[in-house]
């Protein structure tokens, strides 16, 4: 490693912090988009902020019509780009620290976006900083690319791939250490039931969750005042002491709510969360016996997906040896007493297609009366291991830790998958706590100092 690179990371720690804070002070939760803010106020307060900080450092910067901008050095006509996002998933709740305060605590920066993925952002804006002022030679150009919509759809990105310059090879500090050469494919599914005012249950609502990608740790159904409240409250009891989750059942003016507690995580991880939305369905299911088509919906998510995270009951139990098993996260439900739908977040693995998954759940859907509805969708990405890209990072990664590891794959999807040529690396260390998505997410200060050093030298790696 080159020591005038880290000791120049070190000279910029204070500035690193704040320029971390400024941009995780901001609310950049996608919202309706207007004329020169396609994913609304928070986002491009977020993008102006971020291109602002690349100004001050004396570096050359570019607005892309509010869809995407960048940060670059160098010269050369080979570009390696840098590729990251400014826009965050909802906050959720529970917090011990506010979400969108930037508070320091224990050496951590708490705040949504602090890890995913505005601290690494920073990090990498720093590192090539220290890079140009150091006055390497570079032989190519290094353009930090900033997208505004990587947790809703990838417009931004797109936008910018489309009117931009594209990256001949490129790195995305968005998952994990080492070298992240696979990414598993990415679908999102609807699952859809009509009612036709069948409704003999007494149910006005079942509403939970917050983004398809998130592990919903909130859920909760409300039902009319007439439902016998004591014959719920006995079955609830039971149920909570039978398995152990964590639901309540309270009265609220003509209403009766039960809410359905579960534990947030990233969808791509849905073993490390609790379903707040699942445990609530399959609660009901048990309470709920009518055989009108609400019911029958209710019933077919206990029996087909229940608490289960990897497609076991419903057609799409599958893996492969490079990268694991297919996991599958019900991250939204909206039930009411027209209609039903919940959208799923699946994550295949990367020498498998979506037909093969989509055919192995549409046959159990085809058998009902639901429709299946396919929504976004992001193909697998894989590097091969001796690809140039990958040793060249994995050389710096070895040489920064002393860690010997091989490269690995995800289920987590960056935007690395968008380039032809590019992988994902960092910025969590092996053994550390996935916290994208989570409350209390947060960066340590040391490991945010890391990753600026990291990927300064991989910088110089890969354009000298």
């Amino acid at each position: 490693m080159r020591s005038e690179v880290n000791s120049k990371i070190d000279s910029l720690k204070e500035d690193i912090i704040k320029s971390t804070q400024e941009l995780v002070k901001i609310r950049s939760v996608e919202e309706k988009g207007q004329e020169g803010k396609p994913f609304g106020e928070g986002v491009s307060d977020a993008l102006e902020k971020a291109l602002e900080i690349g100004r001050n450092l004396g570096l050359k910067t570019g607005n892309v019509d509010g869809y995407a901008g960048f940060i670059e050095i160098g010269c050369g006509k080979e570009m390696v780009g840098i590729l990251c996002h400014l826009d965050v998933v909802p906050e959720g709740s529970g917090w011990t620290y506010p979400p969108y305060g930037a508070e320091i605590h224990n050496n951590k920066i708490y705040g949504r976006g602090t890890l995913d993925n505005k601290g690494p952002a920073v990090a990498a804006l720093y590192a090539m900083k220290a890079v140009n002022d150091l006055g390497f030679d570079l032989n190519k150009r290094v353009r930090l690319i900033l997208g505004t919509d990587e947790e809703s759809g990838w417009e931004g990105l797109k936008y910018y791939l489309e009117k931009e310059e594209i990256p001949d090879s490129a790195f995305s500090p968005d998952a994990e250490y080492p070298v992240i050469l696979g990414e598993k494919g990415i679908l999102n599914i609807k699952i859809k039931s009509l009612f036709n005012n069948e409704n003999n249950s007494g149910l006005v609502s079942i509403k939970g969750g917050n983004a398809p990608n998130m592990v919903p740790d909130y859920c909760e159904a409300v039902f009319d005042i007439v439902v016998n409240h004591d014959e719920i409250v006995s079955k609830l009891n039971e149920f909570k002491e039978r398995t152990g989750f964590k639901l309540e059942v309270e009265k609220s003016g003509e209403s009766l709510i039960i809410k359905s507690y579960g534990k947030s995580a990233h969808g791509s991880l849905p073993e490390d969360g609790h379903n707040a939305i699942s445990q609530l369905m399959v609660f009901l299911s048990d309470m709920i016996s009518t055989d009108d088509a609400l019911g029958k919906f209710i019933k077919f998510y206990k029996e087909r997906i229940g608490m289960e995270y990897y497609g076991e009951s419903i057609g799409c139990h599958l893996r492969d040896d490079v990268s694991g098993p297919l996991t599958f996260n019900v991250g939204m439900v909206n039930i009411n007493q027209n209609s039903g739908e919940i959208i799923v977040n699946i994550r295949y693995p990367v020498t498998l297609s979506r037909d093969k998954v989509l055919n192995g759940i549409k046959q159990i859907i085809d058998q009902t009366e639901f429709r299946l509805e396919e929504m976004e969708h992001m193909e697998p990405l894989y590097v091969p291991k001796n690809d140039p890209l990958v040793q060249k990072l994995m050389k710096v990664y070895r040489e920064f830790t002393g860690d010997d590891r091989d490269p690995i794959t995800i289920g987590g999807g960056t935007y690395a998958r968008a380039v032809e040529k590019a992988v994902a690396f960092g910025p969590i260390f092996p053994g550390q706590p996935e916290l994208a998505h989570q409350k209390d997410e947060y960066i340590d200060i040391d490991d945010l100092i890391k990753n600026a050093k990291i990927y300064a030298n991989a910088i110089i790696e890969l354009a000298t």
